[in-house]
């Protein structure tokens, strides 16, 4: 079995890349993302309860649920960490010891392969459905309710709206540019199956994309773009994004030049895992209302 969610909540970091790079998008929602680590700290701060006893009866049911296979939460963990580990495993090791100092890209170009944008799009489309399936695994509705996430993006605060956007500017308009959602289209609209079964997150994930096989997949993550790319418009243009605006936020820990984003996106690509980190906050948070709720 994977760890306890209080682990994993207790071991969350409060300042590495990742957080940096989530930390530099505050520009674009200001006080929205509270890093919050530490899983009875998450208690508190999500409840407002003080009495250590409560705390204690509320942690507990949230670790039941947790671990109630019938419930959708580990399978949405799952999700969330397994659509980050391919590219964030190869980069982490190397960056470890980069925190703290500003980190000159130009030392890690020969390290770092831009994606071909069909590589990057696959990428970006697989995010968004593990968005959407783990929505409907946290919320308990069958896994191909497109309409019940879109609705529900309307909503989004906290981590989840994080998260979307560090999705749109991160894997969006960083390594594609600013007509990103256009371009994921064209790429899409060219894709065969063939494509997805030879991409390594596709094949740790597919189980879990609805469709039959790998065409009805791609239909699938096909559908969930052409419905999510109305909410990355109208966001992109309410809050005046830019692929140098984003990448200028960056500069606070990472020196980057303009002609480079595309490796600045492999770079954000093999150097935070943003997905697992803010999807492990989006699940302690849920478990501990329900949990509330309960007890």
């Amino acid at each position: 079995m994977s760890k306890p969610i209080f682990e994993l909540v207790d071991e969350l970091p409060t300042n590495n890349i990742t957080t940096m790079a989530l930390r530099s998008l505050d520009f674009v929602i200001p006080g929205e993302w509270n890093n919050l680590v530490g899983f009875d700290n998450t208690i508190r701060e999500v409840t407002g309860e003080t009495d250590e006893e409560i705390i204690q009866q509320i942690g507990d049911r949230a670790v039941y649920l947790y671990n109630d296979r019938s419930q959708g939460y580990q399978r949405a963990m799952w999700l969330y960490q397994t659509v980050d580990k391919t590219d964030y495993a190869l980069g982490a090791a190397a960056l470890a010891n980069k925190v703290g100092e500003k980190i000159p890209l130009m030392g890690f170009l020969n390290r770092l392969t831009p994606k071909a944008d069909k590589a990057q799009t696959i990428d970006l489309c697989l995010k968004l459905v593990v968005e959407l399936v783990a929505f409907c695994q946290i919320n308990g509705i069958p896994g191909d309710s497109i309409g019940d996430f879109v609705a529900s993006l309307g909503d989004y605060s906290g981590e989840n709206l994080m998260r979307m956007t560090a999705l749109v500017c991160f894997d969006g308009l960083i390594p594609l540019g600013p007509d990103f959602i256009m371009q994921a289209q064209s790429t899409l609209s060219g894709l065969g199956p063939s494509d997805l079964e030879q991409n390594n997150t596709f094949s740790s994930i597919s189980d879990a994309i609805p469709g039959n096989d790998s065409g009805g997949k791609l239909d699938f993550i096909g559908r969930s773009f052409d419905s999510v790319k109305g909410w990355m418009s109208g966001f992109v243009g309410a809050k005046g994004l830019t692929p140098e605006k984003v990448a200028n936020n960056l500069q606070g820990f990472v020196e980057i030049a303009d002609d480079k984003l595309d490796y600045l996106g492999a770079f954000l690509d093999v150097s935070t895992n943003y997905y697992e980190h803010t999807g492990t906050q989006t699940l302690a948070r849920r478990l501990i209302e329900r949990a509330v709720a309960e007890i």
